[in-house]
């Protein structure tokens, strides 16, 4: 498989030139075509029978946007100076326009010669700047908002030369046209800034990624290494003030260590030796050696970025609806355009200069990008947010289905409960050596990655070691683990061993060789601190709290009065879980949250599967929502601001759909003029994206 190709293109003002771009290279054959305008991303992965990466990039540059190439000189003419020269030849004719309404006249602005020169250099920026852009969007098949501009202003300016040329001084109005083309200069300009303000979460977790880290080699050198060096098992070190360089595993050393930036976690963490630790994180006191487990794309930093970059690509269903009005708003404009001035000038005989007006007014103060922009602005300001709380999200369309969901499922174990249990009792059946025994619950149970088996191995440690060395270690080999049921290995002799919970017995597990019961453990599991005060929060906003476990009915009830649950399903196998999902998820959308490996099929089940941090990666990979922490805290704050994204959506849904509606018939009656329809239009996609900044800062 070839590699995915990664550009950087300029020139795109929203979601329709990033749909343009989309339709463009998907027609030429490549996949996993990704265009982020926002980010300025593209992406595509080319195939044999597909164009050569320098057509692909030719197109896009055909196509009226800018590949940037590497070490290229920045492009002169940029969207600065382009407004700059505009505001500066604008400003003479519109001040002139200005103090002739006022009654205030100055002579040689009366001169139309002198009006033409004047906004020469603003038409011929604004008509090359707009009609490179509305040409393209035409031959592409996906008209977009600069066909508009260009057509109202060139007719401006058109009409003003003929009058020019006929001697006809009340025909000419160049200061329209300049006024037209560098409003919407102006407002292009804001809104750059603005869609700045929406990744500013991407910005922010680039910074935490290291540029150099120091390299022990084998011989016990260390060397500086570039990060792009930085290659799985490495063995890296350190040192207090350090930001960690990549996933790991403490290998030697101890410290004290910041992860808030990722995980939302405010309080530092003390990490030992064998703990996980997360590239970008601070270290604030001690020094360690870190054994690197992951690196780039695959690390957790990495896959926060690529989440948020990525979360616009599925879109909310709330978008269908704006995308495909979208798609036809610009002929239908330019036909109500024609449409205004037909009937202005021929039905109810109003001169030709103002039904002219008039329909240039219809074509400048329309705006199908604010319908464009409203949702992938807001999603990515709503998942930035998710991501500084330690809340990773994967696409946009999660955030929609989570934000309406009224039944939460919970696994038990490791989710509602601290998944740290204590053995309270063994019983050894006669005859069984106990050091036989503590060893082949250590020697399975180490294969298994449930909270159980973790709880085993660290009590279990202890009384079959003596100063770190193994005391009567026993080789096992087709060691498995069976969902739901437990583990199970063979030894050198033959002999058959298995552990898991027991049949009847509640909180057991019992250990048998060849059938034969060698030992049964008693064990116990606390509740999470903040279990009670997540499920009382679902219960005030109407959500269901369900509780999921294999676990015994007595045990698991236990837990279920402990939190207020009501309902609950005790001892269910996956495939049991599996139906559970199933069956509430047709009755309405349903969140399940867990964390072990049998929770896999089950989170994927799901409307929506919620998965803890310190989860397996089978979990992670089959969960749209991911809580870095593991903390059931960030749950409630999931759920809220995903809630106030998706009414961030609607707003600025609502917003766009409502001035159109109104402002393209005042227009069309001859109520707004060409130069408040583009002062209008231009800011209107101002106050999408205003809306969508808003949410990055408002208390939820």
């Amino acid at each position: 498989m070839k590699p995915l190709v990664e550009l950087t293109v300029e020139g795109m003002d929203c979601a329709n030139c990033a749909a343009g771009i989309t339709r463009y290279l998907e027609r030429k054959g490549l996949e996993e075509v990704y265009v982020n305008f926002q980010t300025k991303e593209v992406r595509f992965r080319l195939v044999d029978e597909s164009i050569s990466l320098e057509e692909a990039k030719g197109g896009i540059n055909k196509l009226g946007y800018t590949v940037v190439e590497p070490e290229q000189k920045p492009d002169f003419w940029t969207l600065e100076r382009k407004l700059l020269i505009g505001a500066i030849f604008t400003l003479p004719l519109l001040l002139g326009h200005l103090l002739m309404s006022a009654g205030i006249h100055l002579a040689f602005m009366h001169n139309a010669w002198i009006q033409l020169a004047i906004c020469l250099p603003v038409f011929v920026l604004g008509a090359w700047h707009f009609g490179k852009s509305a040409w393209s969007s035409i031959r592409n098949g996906m008209p977009n908002m600069d066909v508009l501009i260009f057509m109202g202003g060139t007719a401006a300016f058109v009409y003003s030369l003929v009058g020019t040329l006929s001697g006809e001084t009340q025909y000419i109005f160049y200061e329209t046209s300049a006024t037209i083309f560098t409003l919407v200069l102006l407002g292009n300009w804001i809104e750059k800034r603005a869609v700045a303000q929406t990744t500013t979460a991407i910005a922010e977790l680039g910074k935490l990624q290291v540029e150099h880290a120091r390299r022990i080699m084998p011989s016990g050198t260390i060397v500086g290494i570039h990060y792009p060096e930085i290659k799985t098992g490495y063995i890296l070190q350190v040192n207090e003030g350090d930001k960690v360089p990549a996933d790991g595993e403490i290998f030697l050393g101890q410290a004290s260590i910041d992860e808030s930036m990722l995980t939302g976690e405010s309080l530092p963490i003390n990490k030992q030796l064998g703990d996980q630790v997360i590239g970008g994180s601070l270290v604030l006191s001690g020094n360690f050696q870190l054994k690197v487990n992951a690196v780039g794309k695959k690390s957790v930093l990495g896959q926060m970025i690529e989440l948020i970059k990525t979360a616009q690509q599925d879109k909310p269903e709330i978008q269908r609806l704006a995308d495909k009005i979208s798609a036809i708003f610009v002929p239908v404009v330019v036909s109500i355009s024609a449409l205004t001035f037909l009937l202005s000038y021929f039905v109810f005989d109003i001169a030709f200069k103002n039904a002219l007006m008039n329909a240039i007014a219809v074509l400048v103060i329309s705006c199908p990008c604010a319908m464009g922009l409203a949702t992938p602005t807001a999603v990515m300001v709503g998942v930035g947010r998710l991501a500084r709380n330690g809340i990773l999200v994967k696409g946009g369309k999660t955030l929609e289905i989570f934000a309406n969901i009224r039944n939460i499922v919970f696994d038990k174990t490791g989710t509602l409960t601290t998944g740290t249990f204590v053995v309270e009792h063994i019983d050894y059946a006669p005859g069984v050596r106990e050091a036989e025994v503590n060893n082949l619950i250590y020697d399975l149970e180490m294969h298994s990655s449930h909270p159980i088996a973790k709880s085993l191995v660290q009590e279990m440690e202890a009384q079959v070691s003596l100063n770190g060395q193994r005391l009567g270690p026993i080789t096992l080999t087709n060691v498995e683990e069976e969902k739901g049921k437990g583990m199970s290995g063979e030894d050198e002799a033959g002999n058959i061993y298995e552990f898991g919970a027991s049949e009847n017995g509640q909180g057991t597990l019992i250990l048998r060789k060849n059938g034969d019961k060698l030992a049964t453990l008693s064990i116990t599991d606390t509740i999470k601190p903040e279990a009670k005060a997540c499920i009382d929060y679902l219960k005030s906003k109407n959500i269901a709290s369900y509780i999921l476990s294999g676990d015994k009915q007595a045990k698991t009830a236990s837990v279920a009065e402990a939190l207020g649950v009501t309902h609950f399903f005790a001892e269910q196998q996956p495939g049991q879980k599996l139906d559970i999902i199933a069956r509430l998820s047709k009755e309405a959308p349903t969140a399940m949250v867990g964390d072990g490996i049998n929770d896999a099929p089950a989170l994927a089940k799901a409307s929506i599967g919620v998965s803890l941090s310190n989860a397996s990666q089978a979990a992670i990979q089959s969960a749209q929502i991911v809580l870095l922490n593991g903390n059931l805290e960030r749950l409630p704050q999931a759920l809220a601001i995903c809630t106030h994204t998706v009414l961030t959506i609607k707003q600025s849904l609502y917003w766009a759909f409502a001035y159109n509606i109104v402002a393209i018939p005042m227009a069309a009656m001859g109520y707004l003029n060409p130069m408040w329809g583009a002062l209008f239009m231009a800011f209107s996609d101002v106050v999408v994206i205003g809306n969508a900044i808003r949410l990055k800062y408002k208390r939820i």
